[in-house]
Order: structure tokens, then sequence, then C-alpha cells
């Protein structure tokens, strides 16, 4: 048994919490077990990584009290029914009777919400809870990101998020308001992108009744809204140069008018930006102001791509179930090798096509275990999703026997001669010594010459090398991984 007491059982009911105990035991994680009346939060406090299992002995209000006593760190319930509670620290419920599968999905949403809250980087409570709400990631790439949320989320300074679509900056901005000291003000959103260019001077600083054919009455413009808050211009290289005149001169002059109007309105809101564009080529090809540029990018952030934090997409897939589960009515367990595979793909959508995935594969496989055959194909990665459908699987031994065939096929040594070549890479053994041979390495020093050889005449394109050798890319992937052949970029 792990040393460390990670998990905390409370159970009245002796016979279900040994039950409890023992498979967290097989699942090698340290317990302390408890009855309801002992007073439990001196306990929790006392375990800085504990993962807490509350079972229904308690009532809804001891327990919304117990959670509310201890935020940071995260509970299960089991027993005959669930509580019901909007508490964030209250991961989920464990159905009697206990299931292996069930227990390990829920314990590990518990290490997430942990290893979200135990990054906090030394910020304040109240921006710790914004970036536990929001951000999801524990790798360098997210933590860099939150570090520098907290830098300047009680400023007041301009910020531009950058980073492709898809990437979250939305959230990143919303992270900073929620941090900010600006928080009980209005977070108002506009994609300057969506909006047609002659009406996004009316949708940002509003108009005036008969400003224009249409306008009935006045209406206030996202700056007005945004009073005493945040106004988030997503997509901002998008907004034609006329209006970025105009938006430069209220981040000048702190004051706007609305159109048809000359009253001039104070403009208390902190701006945030972003885009997907490279601003400076722009300001090179005269499609966005210099000026306006640099008003905007005081306090640059670079929201990371998905495929640059592929150990962050564990935590991810376990929010994006949190999130959808509900929605959806239905529940899915991911194997590890599906996980690795997901790993391994690009995510060009970044988090926006993670989140469809995850959506797509609870509507199709509800209840389910999701292995690699139940992943889209451009999601499988392995060297075991070669077969297509539900095609039986192959007996190691069957297996192994057809490759050492495969290998020495007369298609492959149809050019092979008895003796060893000068530029050859391979002999064969007129007979096998009495000594023997060790054929594993035989092959892998045969397979290894082979690929090296093919990466060498395809100038190490792999996709060409794998064509070369009758293999999918990812296959040969896999085999360099193996043997340590670094793919040359």
């Amino acid at each position: 048994m792990d040393t460390t007491k990670s998990v905390f059982v409370i159970d009245e009911n002796i016979e279900r919490r040994q039950n409890l105990e023992t498979i967290l035991s097989f699942l090698g994680e340290g317990w302390q077990s408890y009855d309801s009346h002992i007073d439990i939060s001196a306990k929790i406090d006392l375990a800085a990584n504990s993962v807490i299992v509350s079972s229904d002995c308690y009532s809804e209000k001891d327990l919304s009290a117990l959670l509310d006593a201890n935020p940071m760190n995260p509970f299960l319930t089991f027993g005959t029914e669930g509580k019901s509670s909007e508490q964030g620290n209250l991961i989920g419920h464990i159905e009697l009777p206990l299931s292996y599968q069930q227990l390990t999905l829920l314990l590990g949403r518990c290490q997430s919400y942990r290893q979200c809250v135990s990054s906090k980087l030394g910020q304040s409570p109240s921006t710790s809870k914004a970036l536990i709400k929001q951000l999801v990631g524990r790798g360098e790439a997210i933590q860099s990101v939150r570090h520098l949320i907290t830098q300047v989320a009680t400023k007041g300074a301009n910020v531009l998020v950058l980073g492709e679509s898809g990437t979250g900056k939305e959230v990143i901005a919303r992270s900073i308001h929620d941090a900010s000291s600006r928080n009980d003000g209005p977070f108002v959103p506009v994609n300057c992108g969506a909006i047609p260019a002659e009406l996004l001077e009316s949708e940002l600083f509003g108009h005036e009744k008969g400003a224009f054919t249409g306008a009935f009455s006045a209406r206030k413009g996202r700056f007005e809204l945004a009073n005493g808050g945040t106004l988030f211009l997503d997509e901002i290289g998008d907004m034609p140069q006329p209006m970025q005149v105009k938006l430069l001169r209220v981040l000048q002059e702190r004051v706007f008018e609305r159109v048809g109007g000359s009253k001039a309105i104070k403009a208390d809101v902190r701006v945030i930006a972003a885009t997907h564009r490279n601003l400076e080529k722009m300001i090179t090809d005269g499609e966005f102001r210099e000026d306006l540029f640099y008003r905007l990018n005081v306090f640059p952030i670079e929201s990371p791509a998905l495929r640059e934090r592929p150990d962050d997409i564990p935590l991810l897939i376990q929010e994006l179930l949190r999130r959808h589960e509900v929605e959806h009515d239905a529940t899915i367990l991911f194997t590890q090798r599906a996980m690795e595979s997901l790993m391994q793909h690009s995510w060009p959508g970044n988090v926006r096509e993670l989140s469809n995935l995850i959506e797509r594969l609870l509507i199709m496989t509800s209840g389910n275990i999701v292995d690699i055959a139940e992943l889209p194909a451009k999601y499988r990665y392995n060297d075991n999703d070669e077969s297509q459908g539900d095609s039986p699987e192959v007996p190691s031994e069957l297996a192994e026997r057809d490759a050492i065939s495969a290998m020495f096929s007369d298609e492959i040594f149809a050019n092979v001669e008895e003796e060893p070549q000068e530029d050859g890479f391979f002999s064969m053994p007129s007979s096998l010594p009495e000594a023997g041979v060790n054929l594993k390495e035989m092959l892998a020093e045969f397979e290894i010459d082979m690929i090296k050889q093919a990466l060498d005449q395809q100038a190490h394109v792999v996709a060409r090398a794998a064509d070369q050798l009758g293999m999918r890319r990812t296959t040969l992937v896999e085999k360099m991984r193996k043997y340590g052949l670094q793919k040359e970029t």
C-alpha cells in the first residue's frame, strides 16, 4: 500500500467501507477511513494532496458545509444515492455495487482537480479560483499562461491574446477578467469578424434614435454594456481599417460618442483583444494600423496550440467529459491505448476539435469503453490498429509466424545473394550454425537496417519511406521510436 494517505473514506457502514478500502488497495491508493462522527475537516487540512470520498451518511446541508469548508479538496459521494450540489469540488458519485472502472475514472478526475489546484503559482485565492475553473492542464505551456495571467490580472493594461483558432483565447480573456478587480462588472465579448463592417461601429459604440434607417430607438453599444468590466474584442485582425482609427481614438482618450450623437461618453472598460492572424505581417502589408497594434499589444499572451501540450490531453478529456456527459446523458471510458493515440494527433482544430470529438463519441458509444478501434480513423496512431472493423484478434504466435514469413519472403530477398554484397545489409547463411543464432536480435538488426536504408533513400521523408517499406506511416514512426531512430527535420 502507498504510505501516503491520499484517499479519505468516510462511512458508518463498516462492510461497505472495507470493500472500498480493498479496491483502493488494489489500485495502489493510500487511504484512511473514518466514520461520519469525527471532525474530518481537521484531518483534511493535514493531507495536502488528498482525495476525499464522502458517503451518503451526510445530509445535503452537512455535505454542502463540508464542501464549502474544504474548497481545495475534491469530493466523491458513494452509497445508495448521490447528493445534489453545485459546488465545483464535488466531482461525482460512485454507484453501488462498486466498479473498478468507475472508481478509476472518478479518482482520475479527482487527481486532475488536485493538480489544477496545486498549480496556483502563488496567486491570490480569488485568482486561484478563477484559474481552476477556466484553465485545464499542468504542462509548461499552460503554466506559463497562468503565470502571465496572474501578473497582468490586477493591472489595468490592455492585453493582446495571440494563438491559433480553437486554442481557448476567450477562456484566457475570461480568466483575466475573473481574477481582476473588475470581476464584479460584466465581461462583454464581441467578434469583430462576425459583424458586417457597416454595423460594427453601431455595435461597439451604440446609436441614437434616427441615426440611420431602422434606428427606431436609442441603443447602447458594447463599450457602454461593458462599463466597469471587460470588453473582449475577438478576431481584432478582421476589423476594417476605418473602425481601427475610431477604436484607436477611444483607447487613447477613453471617451466615445454614439452613432448620430454628440455627447461624449466615458469608456470605463478594460480592453482585451485576440486574434489568430499575424498582425505584424498585416502591418507590413498595410492591412492593420501600427499605432493601434502598439496600443493593444501592451501585454501579449500566447495561447499554446494543443499539439504543443500533448500531456494535457488526458486532463482536457476528463474536463470535457464532465461538461458534456450531463448534456448528452451519456458516459464513456477511454483505454490507455486510446488515450495515447489521441496524444499523438496534431489537433489542427485544437481544443475545439477535441471537444467535438468527445461529443461525437458520447453520442455514438455511450456507456462503452473507447479503445483505438472506436476512434475515427484519423485519430488512430498505433501498430495494432492495422486491422479494420471488428476483425478477430490474431493470436501472438500466428502473428509472429506471419511476420517471420514476410521477413523472409521471396519478394524481399529476390535480389539478395547468398554471399554478402559490398553495399548490402544482410546475408543469408547457407546453413544454421550448430551453436544456433539469436533470431530475435537478427530480425531486429535486419529491420533497423531496412528502415535506415529507406529513410536515407527517401531523404528522411517518413511517409515516402513507409510506402517503400509497405507499411503505414504511423507504424514506421512507432518502429523508429522503438529502435531510437530519430526523425530528422
